[in-house]
């Protein structure tokens, strides 16, 4: 990949809480208490194919997430608690948080993210123009926005970056 490369990726719904394929969504890190959030499981496939595609950016990854402080301190545990950044090889200290959604446009812009994974339109609807390659993670309620690659699972977003995002998308 290109040095200039760098990717990030939304928390919640993308690394741990992914929706099932029935678009059923696991809540338990949002309204359990610590010890059952930090049991939950990261998303299906989401630690090895980030241990895979980590390199390709050469470590410039960030974990991008809105939420509270609350949660903010329920993520950072989760990471540790699952050993997060040995796992997939993200540099410990790579996370951003930010109140409102629209706000990852501003993470983005500061850290020249040029791929994002993340499960929600009105985040990718921010970074368009921003963020060059963008890739809508997850199930959802509606089609994808032409704009947008939609990679439902992780194997889907570990595919569309190897191969790369067709300038269409862009």
């Amino acid at each position: 990949m290109n040095t200039h490369e760098r990717l990030g990726v939304d928390f919640g719904r993308v690394i741990q809480g992914a929706a099932l394929p029935s678009g059923e969504v696991d809540t338990v890190f949002l309204q359990g208490g610590l010890a059952e959030a930090l049991a939950s499981p990261p998303s299906e496939g989401a630690l090895e194919v980030l241990a895979r595609i980590v390199p390709r950016f050469d470590g410039r990854v960030w974990v991008i997430s809105k939420c509270g402080e609350r949660v903010q301190q329920r993520t950072l545990a989760w990471l540790s608690h699952h050993d997060f950044y040995r796992r997939t090889g993200v540099p410990e200290g790579n996370v951003r948080f930010c109140q409102r959604r629209a706000d990852k446009a501003r993470h983005c812009a500061e850290l020249g993210i040029t791929h994002m994974i993340d499960d929600r339109v009105d985040v990718h609807r921010a970074l368009r123009g921003l963020v060059a390659n963008l890739y809508l993670f997850g199930s959802q309620p509606d089609p994808a926005p032409d704009w947008v690659r939609h990679t439902p699972t992780w194997a889907d977003v570990e595919a569309a970056i190897s191969a790369g995002t067709p300038a269409a998308l862009r």
